[in-house]
């Protein structure tokens, strides 16, 4: 076996350079042209079979090792946020209102090195590896459903799949793993209350729309207060709420849109009834009426616990036994869940934050940025995992 640690380390100037790269250059959703193109040109140094135009942008490198055996898939996300970057930096993005603020550029730069080291080594890999580049994980669409229905789980058929995100609530050096749920559904609802509208200083001639949804947003807050296990984590939360146009009207209809946070398969499956029976009862006991629309997102996040045990012990090999720990369940969402969802696998926390550099700011803030001295352990936790799935 080779000295993965000690290679990992001869790359940082390289991957620091391509993320910071990506950085200035950051591209949204299913537009990262620039940024496939480079992934592409990389993984074809490498030796690697190279498809492009996977669900639009999407890249996919595969590695043919001389040994038949399983094949693992290694996934990175490429695009970035419609946000204004208000960072100081020599790497400050250049396009104007969109930064990488979750830290995609770091998991591309990550996963190209991983190739680098791991078409290097070849001749020592039993198996596949299919180094997958992923558009647009951040709207609501999702690039992985895209990549899947066009095929990227087959020829040849993934065994198991792993990818990893840099964290903002993990401390550089250290490593997040968790089997089971890690990560939310955020699905979506809307809904539309009417009534009768009228005069502000005559109320008993109309139907309040606006009491109406008053009434309905304090009552869904007993969904989770009231009708769910404490211990099943759930968010409701209402985003937008609009109704009236004067001060001195009734008015006659009132619209809400909200989110719904949630990691059990099976109370996502009964949300929907359970808010539209809140709805549909407080509507009726103030003579208004409704509609409802609910949205079913991206599904949790939810790790298998043999493939999450290997990536365990890869992470211990990384940073130590005492630096891989468990981030508990985190209420945000993932599209990684798509291929979690076609074969067992784990999704990891790679931890960037370190205040002593003033790095410490959330993913998706305007000020978010990583330690970069944490992007060598990235790409042996991905190289050390696949080899241990492919060798094991």
């Amino acid at each position: 076996m080779f000295d993965i640690k000690r290679e990992c380390s001869l790359l940082f100037d390289e991957a620091v350079a391509l993320r910071r790269d990506f950085h200035r250059h950051p591209e949204l959703g299913f537009r990262e042209v620039r940024t496939s193109g480079i992934v592409a040109e990389k993984l074809r140094e490498c030796g690697l079979e190279v498809t492009m135009g996977v669900n639009k942008t999407g890249v996919v490198g595969l590695l043919r090792g001389p040994q038949p055996g399983k094949t693992v898939l290694l996934r990175a996300d490429m695009d970035a946020l419609p946000v204004s970057e208000e960072n100081d930096c020599d790497y400050r993005s250049e396009v104007d209102g969109v930064m990488h603020a979750c830290g995609h550029d770091a998991h591309t730069a990550m996963l190209l090195m991983a190739a680098k080291i791991l078409s290097k080594h070849r001749d020592g890999i039993s198996g596949n590896i299919k180094f997958v580049f992923q558009p647009s994980e951040e709207y609501a669409t999702g690039g992985a459903q895209g990549m899947i229905s066009e095929g990227v789980m087959e020829n040849p058929h993934v065994d198991a799949v792993f990818g990893q995100h840099v964290w903002s609530s993990v401390p550089f050096g250290k490593i997040g793993v968790r089997p089971g749920p890690l990560m939310a559904s955020p699905d979506a609802f809307t809904i539309t209350i009417r009534g009768k509208g009228g005069h502000g200083s005559a109320p008993h001639l109309g139907t309040d729309a606006l009491v109406i949804g008053a009434h309905v947003v304090l009552a869904l807050q007993t969904l989770v207060s009231r009708e769910i296990d404490p211990l099943n984590p759930a968010v409701v939360s209402i985003g937008t709420f609009t109704s009236g146009t004067v001060m001195n009207a009734i008015p006659s209809q009132a619209s809400m849109t909200g989110t719904i946070r949630l990691v059990d398969p099976v109370l996502r499956k009964e949300m929907p009834n359970k808010i539209e029976r809140i709805v549909k009862g407080v509507c009726e006991a103030f003579r208004g009426e409704y509609s409802f629309e609910y949205i079913h997102e991206y599904p949790p996040t939810i790790n298998d616990p043999q493939m999450t045990e290997l990536a365990k012990q890869a992470a211990e090999e990384v940073v130590g036994e005492g630096n891989v720990i468990d981030p508990g369940i985190t209420m945000s969402a993932e599209d990684f869940s798509y291929f979690l969802q076609e074969a067992p696998g784990s999704f990891l926390f790679l931890g960037i934050a370190n205040p002593d550099k003033g790095i410490d700011k959330n993913n998706h803030h305007p000020q978010f940025d990583i330690d970069e001295d944490a992007l060598p352990l990235g790409i042996e936790l991905l190289v050390r995992i696949a080899l241990k799935y492919l060798n094991s």
